[in-house]
């Protein structure tokens, strides 16, 4: 089958996390563009828009990697885009949150990507082409108290797309990380719950936040056809990023004060609200 989008041709994509959320709504943004996606999740089936495949991914599991590979070559003869998606959401004071909750994180959203772009990356640089897509957060540019796993492990998903990025690109391998801030989807259902203060407030933010997943997935799309490294799809994480770069004293203050309101929460086991949280 044809995939040269240079032509305006269909597209092979891989998603992961496909089944709900963010993942979902790429899924059906690529379907209505004429795309060949592979939708992958955790479940063993799962309804997906007509003209999409399935299949179970275990984005831990090397094996599970090493199927899709297979699956993919066979079925789409190549890949375009590859979009590491599935990751858990995260949250909790340092003092809260054990080595557990560390190594979950850490496995899920770092070596997912990681074991996705490690599949990968032979055939994309065989191909010539190819496009690879990190979701990430604003979490990994902008590193607010009491999100220390969050932080670590999207900061870790940038450092890894830049590098790829660098390491990709001369064999005509485009690179992009999605960073987000707060948008309407079911990533709160992951949260671990070993801090409740923590995970009511990001819950909160959630369901609050402006813009849903369809809305950040057109412009996610956009983004890479652009051929963007940095993807900020949202003014809040816009604003967050370019006040660290340009005005870093005021950023300092907002997330100091932020962290001192968590410690006055603290001690009278009150949880912030919304408006108390930072950019």
């Amino acid at each position: 089958m044809s995939r040269v989008t240079s032509t305006g041709k269909s597209r092979a994509v891989l998603i992961t996390g496909g089944a709900s959320g963010l993942g979902a709504a790429l899924v059906s943004r690529y379907v209505e563009r004429g795309d060949h996606v592979l939708v992958t999740d955790l479940a063993a089936e799962a309804e997906v828009p007509t003209g999409a495949r399935y299949q179970r991914l275990d984005i831990t599991s090397p094996p599970d990697w090493a199927a899709a590979l297979q699956r993919v070559r066979v079925d789409l003869g190549g890949l375009d885009v590859l979009v590491n998606n599935a990751g858990v959401a995260a949250g909790g004071r340092v003092d809260r949150i054990d080595d557990m909750h560390w190594r979950r994180v850490l496995e899920v959203n770092v070596l997912g990507a990681v074991n996705g772009c490690r599949a990968f990356s032979p055939l994309l640089k065989a191909q010539g082409h190819g496009h690879v897509v990190n979701v990430a957060s604003l979490a990994g540019l902008v590193h607010p108290a009491a999100m220390s796993s969050y932080d670590a492990s999207k900061a870790a998903v940038v450092a890894l797309s830049e590098s790829l990025r660098h390491e990709l690109g001369p064999w005509g391998v485009d690179v992009t990380v999605v960073c987000p801030s707060f948008f309407r989807t079911n990533l709160a259902a992951s949260l671990g719950g070993e801090d409740p203060l923590m995970d009511q407030v990001a819950a909160k933010l959630i369901s609050r936040a402006p813009l849903g997943a369809e809305e950040i997935a057109a412009r996610v799309l956009r983004g890479v056809d652009a051929r963007r490294f940095l993807v900020l799809p949202d003014r809040s994480a816009r604003v967050a990023y370019w006040t660290k770069r340009l005005v870093r004293p005021l950023y300092d203050r907002q997330m100091s004060a932020a962290g001192a309101k968590i410690r006055r929460a603290e001690l009278s086991e009150k949880t912030p609200t919304v408006s108390e949280e930072p950019v």
